[in-house]
């Protein structure tokens, strides 16, 4: 599958209609980002059942905001609508690769526990604050 472009208007229904997906935060002036736009495309024609996104932080600057993009390039993945990775900075192959493996093998059950836990202590220590 090759990318798409997810705009405001698409980003949140792409991640609730879509178990995985791995979205490029980019601009057109970034230098990184066009080095790595190729890397990024063909790891997505190797994964049909990843949902490859690219937001243009230029175009999409409330989304970017939203998101607290701070650096471009900036790569998340997505797994049944939760975040589970984010980094800035081109990632090569290899690691592209190892990343689209290891988010297809997460548990979610324990994803989704673990994260329970940390609401349930953050909330305890705003209690005590």
């Amino acid at each position: 599958m090759s990318t798409v472009e997810l705009t405001e208007q698409t980003f949140e229904s792409t991640l609730s209609e879509q178990d995985i997906v791995l979205v490029d935060w980019w601009a057109d002036w970034c230098g990184p980002c066009k080095q790595f736009a190729p890397v990024y495309e063909d790891v997505s024609e190797q994964h049909a059942d990843v949902t490859f996104g690219k937001i243009d932080t230029e175009a999409e600057r409330g989304l970017a905001a939203s998101a607290n993009i701070s650096s471009i390039p900036t790569i998340m993945a997505f797994r049944e609508g939760i975040l589970v990775f984010a980094q800035p900075g081109a990632l090569p192959k290899p690691a592209l690769e190892s990343l689209v493996t290891q988010v297809k093998a997460l548990d979610m059950d324990d994803v989704r526990a673990k994260l329970s836990e940390q609401e349930q202590a953050a909330a305890g220590d705003r209690s005590t604050a």
